[in-house]
């Protein structure tokens, strides 16, 4: 059953299309990744789903009804977007941020009720962010930062969740941290995630669907037996691939590639000698 569905849809960003003529539909209760090139519309993409960006023609539905006809704060009840690079004042202590996404809950009240305050506690135990919780948010690691945002985000208790880049500047052991939260919170919670990586290792291990984009277009959907493999990996990356099971997981793994275009510009100036 699909909880979000694009029909026809055309986005320009800063006067240039996109894409046009897409159609789309996500999955309830999986995690689908959305990879491709620099470029080819992974972000935007992700932005019109979010209604970040607002479509120039066609149609978002949410869980049936128009995205464009439901209140802001009634969509930010049920689905949260990460944003890549988010900026908070420096000022700001980490709990303080977290208790940010209780927002679409509350009712013109400042004070944080029980059930916002468990929330909270709820999003920093699970990003395990409790031990600095009274620390300014300049004061962190990048890590440690991209944690504390995805926190607000689950403080937010939604049940779709889009994430642009989660793992960006991050190191291999943060990047594995926060796709181990995004897989827990799916297998326990059936959180709806839909997040751009450019690790295309990542999408297969932590993804139930791959969404393969270039040039503002779809090339093909499925799941990382479907994808990871050196035919569509030449087609969207231009790229050999070498492709090998992972005896740990099961998930395909490139774990090797050349550039087919780079040797196709040396064969070309060794045949025009």
């Amino acid at each position: 059953m699909s909880i979000l569905r694009m029909e026809n849809v055309e986005t320009n960003y800063e006067k240039l299309t996109v894409f046009k003529n897409l159609n789309l539909e996500i999955k309830e209760g999986l995690v689908t990744t959305i990879i491709g090139p620099n470029g080819c519309g992974k972000s935007t993409l992700l932005k019109t789903i979010g209604r970040i960006l607002k479509q120039k023609s066609g149609s978002v539905f949410l869980q049936g009804q128009d995205l464009h006809k439901i209140h802001t704060k009634e969509i930010a009840k049920q689905m949260a977007l990460l944003p890549q690079n988010p900026v908070a004042p420096a000022q700001l202590k980490v709990e303080e941020l977290i208790s940010y996404g209780r927002y679409p809950h509350r009712n013109n009240v400042n004070k944080l009720t029980k059930e916002d305050k468990e929330t909270i506690e709820w999003a920093m135990d699970i990003t395990k962010t409790v031990s600095f919780r009274n620390r300014q948010i300049a004061n962190l690691s990048g890590g440690q930062r991209q944690k504390v945002w995805l926190a607000m985000a689950l403080a937010q208790k939604t049940d779709i969740l889009l994430l642009d880049e989660p793992t960006t500047y991050l190191d291999m052991a943060h990047q594995l941290e926060v796709l181990q939260i995004v897989e827990k919170l799916n297998k326990e919670q059936k959180i709806t995630t839909v997040m751009v990586l450019h690790d295309i290792n990542h999408a297969s291990r932590f993804s139930h669907e791959i969404i393969t984009m270039k040039e503002g277009e779809i090339i093909k959907i499925g799941p990382p037996s479907e994808i990871i493999t050196p035919a569509i990996l030449e087609e969207v990356f231009r790229i050999d691939a070498r492709v090998m099971i992972d005896p740990a997981n099961g998930a395909p793994v490139c774990f090797g590639y050349d550039n087919l275009s780079q040797q196709e510009t040396l064969k070309e100036a060794v045949l025009s000698k």
